[in-house]
Order: C-alpha cells, then structure tokens, then sequence
C-alpha cells in the first residue's frame, strides 16, 4: 500500500511546472488528486487518474466551486497543495518603478489566493477531523532578493500565514506547513530569458549542492508533509534549496 492511498489532494496551478511534478508524486504515492488550474487540466488529470478544475484562485466562488467539485468526486479532501501564484513572468524591476497594477495582481494571487483555496477546503478538513496544507512559499524572504520587493514580499506573507493558520487549524488536526523552494527551473522560468541571465548561474554558485534546481527537487518535501511521517509537524517552514540558506 503506497503512502498516501485514500488521499484525496487539490493541486492549485497543478497543470504544469512545479504543480504538475507536485500532482504526479503525489499521484505515485497513491493519492488521488485534483487539478486545479486556470486552464483546463484535463490532460494532465486523465494521465494521472485524477479531476480536473479550471479555477482562478484569487476569485473566491472559483475556490469554493473547486472545493465542491473535489468533493463531488471522491467525497472527501485531505490534502491541498497552494502552489499557484506568479512568479516565472516577473522581470527583476526597483520597487520604485513597480506598477500598482502588477503588485496587487501578485498580491491577489499568491496571498488572496492561498486564502481563499485553504478557506474552501477548511470545512471539509474540519468535519474529517484531518487534514493537510502545504503551501509553496519561497527561500527569498529569508534572503531579502531585491528587484522583486512585490513577489518577495507576497511569499513573506504565505510564511506568516502558515504559522497563524497553523494555530487555528491545529484543533482540528489539520497540520498547516510551507515549502520554501530556491531558484527553481520550471517551464514557466526557463521562457523567461531575463531570468535565467540574471538568477540562474548566481543562484547555482550560492548553493552547497552547486547545481541548477528543478520541480522534481521539490517533490519529496510535499510527499512528507503530506504523509504519516510529518503528523507531528505544524507550522513549520522548510527551505528546499540546496543549501543556499540555512534556515
């Protein structure tokens, strides 16, 4: 019997990049998984034996018709997974010459976004009386990256709301964790040209394991927070970044 057979898990941005390497070990581990993504992830979904959901997760009734799809499906929710958010279309830009526009976009989706995704599925995790968030946060808050002050700022907040969610889950038995991945070679990443000539080769060299970082790598983090073996662990946020920093 695999880890995680039974499990039902919400994948947010799970169609591609990080999230669909999430959705697939998660997959091979025996959950049964939902792919929640603005673009229909039907494809995805067939390949693993999952569902398939196309939402916007800063549009809270999109979250909410997610959560009852999943349910619909398989009756149950136990672990989420808030992977969406923007990060591979940024260009590195001083705070100052940073759109109010783009910053309330990157706001509404990587916090409001993971708000509105854990508030959805919370209920169903409650009246279970398990269950099990795991939110992709980022290494650059520990690190103050400049030129991204709208995104680093964003993953600062995903680390904050972990611990205070963490707190208000925990009666229930829904263990709330985030994964803090470094600079990480994603479909979405490698399209970005000003990304790669600025970050890629810098990012490599600060690391003990002095190699480029890829979706695989994260993986393993998201498969124990989501198993037995971390069912003491709250709160918690785990760099996974090849030893760039220390946390």
């Amino acid at each position: 019997m695999s880890s995680l057979e039974n499990r039902v898990a919400v994948v947010t941005g799970g169609a591609q990049g990080i999230g669909r390497k999430i959705a697939e070990g998660l997959a091979a581990e025996g959950a049964k998984v939902v792919i929640a993504d603005l673009h229909a992830a039907d494809d995805v979904a067939a390949q693993l034996g999952g569902t398939a959901v196309e939402v916007d997760v800063s549009d809270q009734g999109a979250c909410e018709r997610m959560a009852q799809a999943a349910l619909e499906a398989y009756g149950q929710i136990d672990i989420l997974v808030n992977n969406a958010g923007i990060y591979s279309s940024l260009v590195p830009t001083p705070f100052e010459q940073l759109s109010v526009d783009e910053w309330r976009r990157v706001f509404d989706v990587n916090v409001l976004g993971m708000y509105l995704a854990t508030r959805a599925v919370a209920p169903a995790m409650r009246a279970a009386g398990r269950g099990r968030i795991i939110n992709l946060a980022s290494g650059t808050p520990y690190k103050g990256v400049p030129f991204l002050l709208h995104y680093v700022a964003s993953k600062g907040a995903v680390i904050a709301m972990t611990r205070a969610l963490a707190k208000e889950l925990g009666s229930d038995n829904v263990l709330v964790n985030a994964i803090a991945p470094g600079f990480t070679m994603s479909d979405g990443v490698l399209a970005n040209e000003i990304q790669i000539e600025k970050l890629q080769e810098v990012s490599a060299k600060a690391r003990v394991l002095a190699r480029d970082q890829y979706p695989e790598d994260i993986v393993g983090a998201v498969v124990f927070f989501a198993g037995d073996a971390s069912a003491f662990i709250t709160g918690q946020s785990l760099v996974v970044d090849g030893g760039a920093y220390f946390n």
